[in-house]
């Protein structure tokens, strides 16, 4: 499980590990115990956020860990509902008050609209002030980093525009069959890290047959190979789970996809997420 003790360097040169956990959907009440599992089978980046409503338990997770505080990537989110300077400051210590803890690693704004609205109207002026509330809280120390989720190019160039730090991350859905390939570029050629949630298509993409056949043909799973895919891109996958075998499984990655079958992997288009497709993060609205 060598991926595990990999890194990227972010634009600030704040290391990054290379494969992180995602918590979405593990409940508060079971987010401590599977954080430790986690972190004691050697993952060392967590990803959280305020509307998955486990911080409480995930900051525990850390904070009883067994593992110093300093070797722990931890991440979450500014709710995506918060479009003011205020809300966002409050909303902040917040987090860091419920993780029982003096510093995340990174801060991300969840969304560049409120999930009600999702890529619905303007709120440019809104992002701009909840990025200067965590601008402050990066030079305060409160983040070692700060950047955005689920933002495109336009939203981008807006902060960027009108903040003083360019985002060092944006997370996006990225997997085989969702690959905005456009979006990485230009992530890319202004020094954002992309991480990318759902590398496993929130499950859906188990029950593809080409994907299935390739997994077959080098001998791993189809997690194994989407999680694979998602690193060879160069962006940072989050694939989220509580289950500790697959947390192992998941990190089991000590194999190369082609750049023939990476080609293919990147032209699919597989976008079905059945029930899931409720979440605006799927349907895109």
């Amino acid at each position: 499980m060598s991926v595990l003790k990999e890194t990227y360097r972010l634009s600030n040169d704040v290391a990054i590990p290379q494969l992180g956990l995602g918590t979405w959907f593990i409940d508060d009440d079971r987010a401590a115990e599977a954080v430790r599992t986690a972190v004691e089978i050697g993952y060392r980046n967590i990803d959280t956020a305020q509307a998955y409503g486990n911080e409480r338990g995930v900051g525990e997770g850390i904070r009883t860990s067994g593992v110093d505080r300093g070797q722990l990537f931890v991440s979450t989110k500014l709710a995506a509902e918060i479009k003011d300077y205020d809300g966002a400051v409050a909303a902040i210590s917040g987090s860091l008050e419920t993780m029982g803890l003096d510093y995340v690693d990174l801060f991300l704004i969840h969304a560049p609209q409120p999930w009600e609205d999702f890529r619905g109207g303007d709120y440019a002026e809104g992002n701009q002030q909840a990025w200067r509330a965590l601008e402050e809280a990066y030079r305060a120390g409160k983040a070692r980093a700060i950047g955005v989720s689920n933002f495109l190019k336009e939203d981008l160039d807006r902060i960027i525009d009108g903040g003083t730090i360019t985002p060092h991350v944006n997370q996006l859905l990225v997997h085989a069959g969702n690959t905005p390939v456009d979006l990485i570029d230009y992530c890319t050629s202004r020094s954002i890290l992309v991480q990318g949630y759902s590398p496993i298509a929130h499950g859906e993409i188990l029950d593809n047959a080409d994907v299935t056949a390739m997994a077959e043909k080098y001998g791993v799973s189809v997690p194994q190979l989407c999680i694979r895919y998602a690193l060879q891109l160069g962006t940072q996958p989050l694939p989220k789970t509580a289950n500790p075998e697959h947390m192992r499984t998941n990190a089991q990655l000590d194999f190369v996809i082609s750049e023939a079958d990476m080609a293919v992997l990147k032209d699919l288009h597989a976008q079905d997420y059945g029930d899931s497709s409720v979440f605006p993060v799927y349907s895109g609205k």
